[in-house]
């Protein structure tokens, strides 16, 4: 029998294994109409992006539920591929022309976007070889990419339909515009951050009468295309004052005082500036009210038609304006004030909101679609708290601004004729003439397309709908089954996906959305460069391996909650292959090559085998532990609880297999009668579980199989190609009570230990014990397994009576515990007697110190939990950890004196 090698390496095993799943194409699946479908889109990452922990763990995720579905029976394909990110690619390859001296406008439109697919070509695809050495079982012959042929006629057949069903319009609104990048952004690019700043308060003169009227704003730069001054109409304050004329500081234009019901009372002094041409909400009131909109901040975030003021940076701008409100007398106070301000998601400068002709998405009647299929619960999501999220953004959602004014992405595909009297033409590509009055001198639209309307085709688009709508494979594959995405593109990505995937196909795209959080280091900090606390996924690899990284991240996750990770986590992973793998190995060692086809006839007839074994009381145990296992896994991946499921089988395999039932197997390897029915047992029991773990530590179980499967009767090539381990494979009559005698052993020589460890004695130190029990059953059972209880806690005489026949006094200086079996088989008392192992005043001196240590602790904690101001000023972590810290110690302090008891 070939030997094992002394330890697990990783790196010596992972790349075969990788070469073995590609060379034998397991990723691979075709259309079988004997087998259900169950598909998963990947969310395509950016062609700029390298492997970091957000995508280990979402890849990682979906790759324990494909790997499942496989092994399940259904005919799985998980579909990868790229994003080819818009703004966020554009603005990388533009820094990297900047290094070589270049800018996008030196090169033109044409040679740029050249230059980028050279771009592309050579680095897009780094993510997807980071994807599988993470061990991603993706169908790599189906991979996509948003801007490839198959997707780019999907966007412009997506287009055309919107457009000529009267969705798609070109109008004037307010937008959000990023002056870095230079385009427009939809309200859900925009992300929010806290700013410590001032709230200004400015005085309006009345044109007509003496007195002023004051207004608060957060931006008094702003005010200089201010084109009126808004009042609530039920504000008593100002009730006559409505329709009065002021005249607007440093510009001296009359403006009107308007009523407004949008006005919040509450707000600074309740009277508020109106610049239409650079708010949101101002454009609406001056909509209603019909105003001038006057433009004084550009594309660049420079000022202009504003006099003295134009050709200044905005922020430059603010301070000039403050300065000269003091100084003519306007300014009537400042006051400290804290507000969101909006940023480009992508290079983090503030956002401007300007007016600007873009192209629009209606989105009302779309979104009604969706709401109602999400309502109806025919998208599911883990958690549920997020289906309420969507529903109340798809109830408020806002017209889709679709244009960027950018050169990376699908340029929009409408024409303009020469003759401004023609229509606009729908092409995908460059029409040959106008087809109205024949010109053919046409001009494409210069902007290009929201990367985000790309991706919300993504689980139609990759099976071919924009080149055939009745195509076998989009047929066959959609609708997907689940989503699997972090919640900080749910309405950016995930509920798009739902609107599209109902407008076009009339289905919802996946029946299920799993939503995971973002990973955090330990103190929940978000990890940044700037903080140092970025954990490499691909460090972490090689100093721990995949599998390490996979079983922490799994391991770690709750659907919808942040993860706090620590490298601490990927060290216990690897100890944990390594326990499997050491007891794999001494598994191996005990087996001769005469006995394999021995234990392999013994494992198929396992069934008729436990029956006629006449099993102890251990080995019902584990086996209907495993049952127990088995079936809540298979009912945890119901509902996607996969933290859940590596929590228990990591509880299952170090605590209950390795350290119980291995050690009692060990003792019966010894006996030549029980030899081959103990390594049977033990290989049908590794078997299960390492199909079990399979999905989330692929190399490991495959690689760990391999060396096992020649004992199993029916050998797989491949591990992924058994079946999902179910209850029917371990469906024995087992004899409860055996399993009850079993734990009962446990917890006595679990007690034993402890009594042990309390007295610090040595490991030569055997004291004698003795075992009382109110039934003859219990004590013969107990009898019957003394060996092992003399081997597994360490102890040396064992003496058994029955407390019902004779009468018995508690012996001086022992440690007691009691135990119940059933409440028919009574209880079961324990006594350690301790006379002659241990110094009894040097210990009691010892314990009595320690008990006082631990209740001056105790009394400082109790101060703390009994001051109000740290219950409600410290942070509530550091209020649970104290409060955790209490509880601990009072535990510690009532065992202590419980064997001071004992000692006296």
């Amino acid at each position: 029998m070939k030997e094992l090698p002394k330890a697990y390496n990783p790196k010596d095993v992972e790349k075969d294994i990788l070469s073995f799943w590609l060379e034998k194409k397991l990723y691979h699946t075709e259309i079988d109409y004997s087998k259900k479908p169950f598909v998963i889109v990947i969310p395509p990452p950016n062609i700029t992006g390298a492997l970091h922990m957000g995508h280990a763990l979402n890849n990682t995720l979906q790759d324990v539920i494909i790997r499942v579905a496989k092994m399940k029976g259904f005919n799985a394909l998980w579909v990868p591929g790229t994003d080819h990110g818009g703004i966020a690619t554009q603005n990388v390859v533009e820094r990297l022309l900047l290094k070589q001296g270049k800018t996008k406008h030196e090169l033109g439109r044409e040679k740029f976007l050249e230059f980028m697919w050279n771009w592309r070509k050579e680095t897009g695809d780094t993510i997807l070889h980071q994807l599988k050495y993470l061990g991603c079982l993706c169908d790599w012959e189906r991979t996509r990419f948003t801007m490839d042929e198959v997707c780019s006629k999907a966007v412009y057949k997506a287009f055309k339909i919107l457009f000529e069903q009267g969705y798609i319009y070109r109008g004037e609104r307010i937008v959000n515009w990023c002056p870095r990048c230079q385009t427009a952004l939809a309200d859900i690019e925009v992300e929010y951050k806290e700013e410590k700043s001032y709230l200004w308060y400015i005085k309006y003169p009345f044109k007509n009468k003496k007195g002023y009227i004051t207004v608060a704003t957060v931006r008094p730069e702003t005010m200089l295309g201010d084109t009126a001054v808004a009042v609530n109409p039920n504000d008593e304050r100002y009730k006559n004052l409505i329709g009065e004329e002021v005249v607007l500081p440093l510009m001296n234009r009359i403006i009107k005082i308007i009523a407004d019901d949008v006005v919040e009372a509450e707000f600074g002094t309740g009277a508020v500036k109106v610049t239409p041409a650079h708010d949101t909400a101002d454009f609406e009131i001056a909509q209603r009210h019909n105003l001038d909109a006057i433009k004084v901040i550009d594309e660049n975030g420079k000022m202009v038609n504003v006099g003295q003021y134009s050709g200044l940076d905005r922020f430059e701008c603010r301070k000039k304006v403050v300065e000269d409100l003091k100084q003519q007398g306007f300014l009537e106070k400042i006051e400290d004030y804290t507000h969101n301000v909006g940023v480009c998601y992508r290079c983090g400068t503030v956002i401007e909101p300007l007016i600007s002709k873009q192209w629009f998405v209606r989105m009302k009647d779309i979104a009604k679609k969706a709401y109602d299929a999400i309502y109806e619960g025919k998208v599911v999501y883990y958690p549920e708290v997020y289906k309420e999220y969507t529903l109340n953004w798809l109830e408020n959602i806002k017209d889709w601004c679709i244009s960027r004014q950018i050169w990376w992405g699908h340029r929009i595909p409408i024409w303009y004729c020469e003759n401004k009297e023609c229509s606009i033409v729908v092409s995908y590509t460059n029409p040959e003439k106008c087809p109205q009055c024949g010109s053919k001198n046409l001009t494409q639209d210069n902007d290009v397309l929201d990367t985000w309307f790309s991706s919300a085709l993504w689980p139609f688009s990759v099976f071919g709908w924009g080149v055939d709508e009745n195509n076998t494979e989009l047929k066959y594959f959609y609708p997907t089954q689940i989503l699997v995405t972090g919640y900080e593109i749910l309405y950016l990505w995930v509920a798009r996906m739902i609107m599209m995937g109902l407008h076009f196909l009339n289905e919802v795209p996946f029946k299920e959305v799993y939503v995971h959080g973002i990973v955090r280091d330990i103190h929940g900090k978000k990890m940044s460069k700037s903080l140092g606390n970025v954990i490499d996924p691909l460090e972490i690899v090689e100093k721990y391996g995949t599998d390490a990284l996979r079983f922490s991240l799994v391991s770690s996750t709750t659907a919808g909650r942040d993860i706090h990770l620590a490298e601490e986590s990927f060290v216990s992973s690897r100890n944990f292959m390594n326990k499997i793998y050491n007891m794999t190995r001494f598994i191996m060692l005990n087996i001769q090559d005469e006995n394999v086809e021995e234990i392999k006839s013994w494992i198929k007839n396992f069934s008729t085998n436990f029956n006629e074994a006449n099993f102890g009381i251990a080995e019902h145990w584990i086996l209907y532990e495993l049952k127990n296992l088995v079936s809540n896994i298979n009912e945890l991946y119901k509902k996607y609880m996969l933290g859940n499921i590596a929590n228990e089988l990591y509880e299952f395999i170090w605590f209950k297999f390795c350290d119980w039932y291995l050690e009692v197997a060990k003792i019966n390897l010894q006996n030549s009668n029980s030899k081959i029915y103990t390594l049977g047992l033990l290989i049908f029991v590794l078997e299960k579980i390492l199909k079990l773990l399979h999905p989330i530590t692929p190399f490991f179980t495959e690689y760990v199989y391999q060396n096992i499967k020649k004992f199993l009767p029916e050998e797989k090539e491949s591990i992924l190609e058994t079946l999902f381990t179910t209850t029917n494979e371990i469906n024995f009559e087992f004899d409860f009570e055996k399993v009850k005698f079993f734990e009962l052993t446990k917890n006595i020589i679990s007690e034993i230990r402890t009594i042990r460890n309390e007295f610090k004695l040595q490991t030569n130190s055997k004291p004698n014990i003795i075992i009382t029990a109110e039934n003859n059953k219990v004590v013969d059972v107990l009898k019957n397994f003394v060996s092992y209880i003399q081997r597994l806690a360490s102890v040396n005489e064992t003496t058994f009576l029955n407390k019902t026949e004779q009468e018995f006094k508690k012996p001086k200086h022992s440690s007691t515990a009691v135990f119940e079996v059933t409440k028919e088989l009574g209880t079961v008392e324990l006594y350690v007697l301790l006379e002659e192992i241990i110094d009894f005043n040097k210990e009691k001196q010892r314990i009595e110190k320690e008990i006082a240590e631990i209740e001056k602790f105790v009394s400082i904690l109790q101060q703390k939990l009994n001051n109000e101001q740290f219950l409600t000023k410290a942070p509530k972590t550091e209020v649970e950890k104290t409060k955790v810290m209490y509880q601990l110690n009072i535990e510690k302090l009532n065992k202590l004196k419980k064997v001071l008891i004992d000692l006296e």
